[in-house]
């Protein structure tokens, strides 16, 4: 069968541990080496990942070309509005053609429906890059990170401030998946999926919800938060007056344990969900966060390419 990755679910908690175990060995292996040097292995030599944009990237874009360039492999890019998706071609005949042209798909779009449907339409492995419903590469860099700065996933205390979004969404399932817990802090009417959370509890995860901010942010190991206003969205205005007893401050930061992590995926608006004196911090890892995107990824490329 062929494993596609759009949800981290998909993969499951076994899997997972052994992408982070494989994406550890490989970023300690080429320390040193120019980053678009080849691993020594050089595993997907030959392979070419297609890559659709339907939104704007930076982090995205880069990280799976560099993954692929490591991992001794290609990439090409698709822009929405420059294929033919653009001009009234179906998802479908889209996943067909590129499984008979490249190895995998990656895809970052607005519409979740879109990437189940290339899923079901492609005999390659399709890859969620992000959709409006979630982001499963973005967390397994995140789980990297922490695992990365000494914190042990099983029993840790995770805080989430702010938009119940796609983020918070992975996050809860992979809570569900390696065993921690989540509290949530987010204004009324701005809650997650309901149905990520039921997942996660029937996994074993404790996941709350509060309108207090701190008491959320109180004793957490990782304390996480992401914009608040996508590109578009309506009511900025509003949404913005709702959110802020959320943001992130150094007030709210020693709340949380002395050493807890602080991560958001970036872009920021700094001032809004954040404010500097956090993301430049001592406790921000958010540029290994960033970076280990790249490594992430390669692992999660060679599972669904049945290399791992």
């Amino acid at each position: 069968m062929t494993r596609h990755f759009l949800n981290l679910s998909d993969a499951g908690g076994d899997a997972i541990a052994a992408m982070l175990n494989d994406a550890i060995s490989r970023k300690t292996a080429r320390a040193g080496k120019p980053k678009g040097t080849a691993d020594a292995d050089a595993p997907l030599a030959g392979h070419t990942l297609a890559m659709i944009f339907e939104k704007n990237s930076t982090r995205t874009r880069v990280s799976f070309d560099m993954a692929m360039r490591q991992l001794g492999g290609t990439s090409l890019i698709l822009d929405g509005g420059t294929s033919q998706l653009g001009r009234g071609e179906t998802v479908a005949d889209t996943a067909r053609v590129l499984s008979r042209m490249c190895d995998a798909i990656m895809i970052r779009t607005d519409d979740h429906s879109k990437i189940e449907e290339m899923a079901a339409h492609a005999t390659v492995p399709v890859i969620n890059g992000l959709t409006d419903l979630s982001h499963p590469c973005q967390i397994m860099a995140d789980l990297l990170t922490v695992i990365e700065h000494g914190l042990a996933l099983p029993g840790s205390q995770w805080a989430w401030l702010g938009d119940g979004n796609n983020v918070l969404h992975s996050i809860i399932e992979a809570a569900g998946l390696m065993k921690f817990d989540v509290r949530v802090g987010c204004p009324e009417g701005y809650e997650p999926s309901p149905l990520f959370i039921a997942e996660a509890v029937k996994f074993g995860a404790a996941i709350t919800l509060s309108q207090d901010p701190q008491e959320v942010a109180r004793g957490a190991d990782v304390v996480v938060t992401d914009t608040w206003i996508s590109m578009g969205q309506a009511h900025a205005e509003e949404k913005l007056a709702a959110m802020m007893p959320y943001q992130v401050t150094p007030e709210l930061m020693a709340l949380a344990k002395s050493n807890a992590k602080f991560l958001h995926c970036l872009p920021a608006h700094r001032g809004e969900e954040v404010v500097d004196a956090v993301i430049d911090g001592p406790q921000s890892l958010i540029w290994d966060e960033a970076e280990n995107r790249i490594h992430a990824q390669k692992s999660v490329l060679l599972w669904a390419l049945g290399r791992l």
